[in-house]
C-alpha cells in the first residue's frame, strides 16, 4: 500500500514547490496536488480572492510540470488532486476544467471536485456529466466526495451531498461512469449527525471507492488531524478497505495537525504524518 498526503498544509510554510520535496523526505509515497488558491473562497464575502499565484496566471501548466518535475526528482508521483470548492461559485465552476488539466500534467489519476451540498444526485450528475468527457481525454478520473453541513440548533453536522452511504452511492449511480468514482473522506463520515460511519461507506461503495482522505477526529467536528490521535476506529475502518480489495492509496488530509508547527520545525510533523499513514498502510498488507 502508497501512501500520501495533501500539499496545501505545508505549503501555508514553504509553499507548494518546497512542500513536495518535503513529504518525499519524510518517505511518502506520492503527493496530493492542492488546487485550492486556483480560485480561493472567501467564505465572509462570498467571492474568490484575487490573490497572485500561478495556478490562477497563465503560467498554471508550467507550474503543474515543474511540480511533477520536482516530485520525481525526489523519487515520488502525483497520485491524486483536490480542485478548488464550493462548486456553486461560478468563478471557482470555471476552474474545474483546469484543475482537471492540472491533475493530468502532474501526473494524478484522480481529481476530487466536491458535489454541491444542497443538491440532489441527479442534480449533482448534471455538472460531472459536463466534465466527463474532458477529464476522458485527459486521462483522469473525477471523484466526488462525501460532505456535511450544520445543524446549529443540534450542534451537530447536518445531511449534505453524499453524506450518507446510501446518498453517496446514489450520486455515483446518476452518473455512472467509469470515469467517475468516489473519495471517501473518512473523518467527513464519522461526525455525529450523519447517521453513518465509514466503514459502511466503504462496504456500500465497494469498487467505485478509488481514493481516501485519511484524518482524525472526535466522532462530531471536522478536525482533520493526524490519524490515531482522537476518537475514529481505524481498525475497523482499515479492515473494511482490506475486504472490498482497495486499491488506490492511502492519502492523508490532515491538514489541522501542521497548523502547530512552525516552519521551522515543519519537517518533524510531515515526518509525524507519514509515520501514521505507514502504520495504517502495513496494519492493511498485514492482513
Amino acid at each position: 500500500m502508497k501512501i500520501s498526503t495533501e500539499i496545501a498544509s505545508a505549503a501555508r510554510h514553504v509553499g507548494e514547490k518546497k512542500a513536495v520535496e518535503l513529504i518525499a523526505r519524510a518517505g511518502f509515497d506520492a503527493w496530493d496536488f492542492s488546487m485550492f488558491n486556483m480560485a480561493l473562497y472567501d467564505w465572509g464575502k462570498k467571492v474568490v480572492r484575487d490573490i497572485p499565484h500561478p495556478l490562477r496566471s497563465v503560467e498554471y501548466a508550467s507550474f503543474a510540470k515543474e511540480l511533477r518535475h520536482i516530485g520525481e526528482e525526489c523519487g515520488i508521483f502525483c497520485n491524486q488532486s483536490h480542485a478548488p470548492f464550493p462548486v456553486f461559485s461560478p468563478e471557482v465552476r470555471d476552474c474545474l476544467k483546469r484543475a482537471i488539466e492540472c491533475t493530468a500534467i502532474a501526473g494524478g489519476r484522480v481529481c476530487v471536485i466536491h458535489p454541491d451540498n444542497y443538491k440532489s444526485p441527479e442534480q449533482n450528475a448534471e455538472m460531472y456529466f459536463e466534465l466527463l468527457p474532458f477529464a476522458r481525454e485527459h486521462g483522469v478520473k473525477i471523484a466526488t466526495e462525501n460532505m456535511w453541513n450544520w445543524n446549529y440548533d443540534k450542534d451537530c453536522a447536518a445531511p449534505a451531498a453524499c453524506s450518507h452511504h446510501d446518498d453517496f452511492l446514489a450520486h455515483i449511480q446518476a452518473v455512472n461512469d467509469p470515469y467517475f468514482v468516489a473519495c471517501l473522506d473518512i473523518g467527513h463520515a464519522e461526525m455525529k449527525g450523519l447517521d453513518t460511519t465509514a466503514p459502511e461507506m466503504i462496504r456500500t461503495l465497494g469498487d467505485s471507492l478509488q481514493a481516501l482522505h485519511i484524518h482524525d477526529n472526535d466522532c462530531w467536528h471536522d478536525s482533520h488531524q493526524i490519524p490515531r490521535s482522537m476518537q475514529i476506529d481505524f481498525d475497523a475502518t482499515v479492515a473494511a478497505l482490506k475486504e472490498i480489495g482497495y486499491r488506490g492509496e492511502f492519502t492523508l488530509e490532515a491538514d489541522q495537525y501542521l497548523r502547530s508547527f512552525t516552519e521551522e520545525n515543519l519537517f518533524d510533523g510531515v515526518c509525524g504524518l507519514a509515520r501514521a499513514a505507514r502504520q495504517l498502510a502495513d496494519q492493511f498488507d498485514a492482513m
